[in-house]
């Protein structure tokens, strides 16, 4: 079978991500942890005083330290704080540990670990329009937080969707099984094959989520109960059928080898008739079924 075209038009990607703009944190907490406290002590001493400036002064200072606060951000490993300032995508924050950026911007959190995805057992139609029963698993992880933060509605049910769409789709262009004489690919004995071409055609359709395929396997692969019967039977009787092929060509080479033998060394000097006899009687306990049960001809051999 030729080679399995894997390839996905997928529109091009309008947000891909950059690095948000972002200090180290620990210095605005305590600037910010400074503006508090001397707020609250000029409040103190202008009530203490009944100056109304160092209150309202107080106030303001307060607020400040609140908005300094307000834009501290921790980031934790494994995830990613998407930053978004009036609407506009302002870039991705992935190192670990306090960082502040912009007060106003909506920090988003998204986990960048690696995931896996086992999809149901789906029943489809091989390439032989055999129904069988697959299932896969696939193992991913987001590669650009943009992507996947705004180009699909929900990331992680796009990927779910997709693998089991790419599942379905390697199922129909594949048989079950093929015979040895046939040759090409086959869902059971090509398993390496199948599983990266299943995993380049998951990496293309989920590619516009900014998601990374990094394996795929096939977890389950069976013939529907329907037909599960008949095809045992037919895969029992294509081994039968091997291995009689394999004890005739081993049965045929030790009767030439005998009859050379026999020749070689003059043992006995047979007529056609005779060689024919033999080759009969010799395929006949070389390849049956049980044992031979041999009758000793006592006389003559031409009796």
């Amino acid at each position: 079978m030729a080679e399995l075209d894997v390839a996905v038009e997928m529109p091009k990607p309008k947000v891909t991500e950059r690095v948000a703009r972002a200090v180290n944190g620990w210095p605005m907490a305590g600037l910010a942890f400074v503006l508090v406290v001397g707020a609250v002590v000029l409040f103190v001493i202008g009530l203490s005083q009944d100056q109304g400036v160092l209150t309202a002064l107080s106030v303001l200072i307060f607020l400040a330290g609140l908005i300094v606060a307000a834009g501290l951000t921790p980031v934790s490993p494994g995830r990613a704080r998407v930053l978004q300032i009036l609407g506009r995508y302002a870039g991705t924050l992935r190192t670990d540990g306090l960082r502040w950026v912009n007060p106003i911007s909506q920090r988003r959190e998204i986990s960048t670990r690696i995931r896996n995805h086992e999809t149901a057992v789906a029943k489809v139609n091989d390439a032989d329009g055999n129904p069988i029963e697959i299932a896969a698993v696939v193992v991913w992880q987001v590669e650009d937080t943009a992507q996947a933060m705004f180009e699909v509605d929900d990331f992680v049910e796009f990927v779910a969707i997709q693998t089991e769409t790419a599942v379905r789709h390697i199922a129909n262009s594949y048989p079950y099984d093929v015979h040895p004489d046939e040759g090409g690919l086959s869902l059971r004995d090509s398993t390496d094959e199948i599983t990266e071409t299943l995993s380049v055609e998951i990496g293309a359709r989920v590619q516009a989520a900014g998601v990374h395929v990094i394996e795929s396997r096939i977890t389950h692969l069976a013939y529907a109960p329907e037909i599960a019967q008949a095809m045992l039977r037919r895969q029992q009787a294509g081994a039968v059928v091997a291995a009689r092929q394999r004890i005739v060509e081993g049965a045929v080479g030790m009767v030439e080898l005998a009859l050379a033998r026999l020749s070689e060394h003059e043992v006995v000097d047979l007529d056609e008739e005779r060689k024919a006899t033999m080759v009969s009687n010799l395929l006949v306990v070389l390849c049956g079924d049980r044992d031979a049960q041999p009758v000793v001809n006592a006389g003559s051999l031409y009796q």
